[in-house]
């Protein structure tokens, strides 16, 4: 199994990126796909995840601003980053999980990360 994580970059303050992250090896369509990130000297922290009937969950810092989607034709999952902030500067991780990703211990494969650059 592998998660390719793509679309980071540098971006100034109230701009937007969207993030895409293919899964190959197998189908995630009854999975929960999502994303983490890590600032530098921070902890990894969930962002949003996305279930299998097509939840949504949001952590409080990014709600109103990021929205995650899915495609499962293409096991792809997808967040669009809006109105970004300085404090959103991080490496972003995907992570699929069987039941949620809510927490790190309940994410079974995780992307090697793609670099958010937001500067103010």
């Amino acid at each position: 199994v592998q998660l390719q994580a793509s679309g980071g970059g540098a971006v100034q303050a109230g701009g937007s990126l969207r993030l895409s992250c293919a899964a190959s090896g197998r189908t995630f369509s009854s999975y929960a796909m999502g994303w983490f990130r890590q600032a530098p000297g921070k902890e990894r922290e969930f962002v949003a995840e996305i279930r299998w009937d097509e939840t949504t969950y949001y952590s409080d810092s990014v709600k109103g601003r990021f929205t995650i989607s899915r495609d499962n034709a293409k096991n792809t999952v997808y967040l669009q980053m809006n109105s970004l902030k300085p404090d959103d500067t991080a490496v972003y991780y995907c992570a699929v999980g069987p039941i949620t990703i809510g927490l790190i211990g309940s994410v079974d494969y995780w992307g090697k990360g793609t670099l958010v650059t937001v500067s103010s």
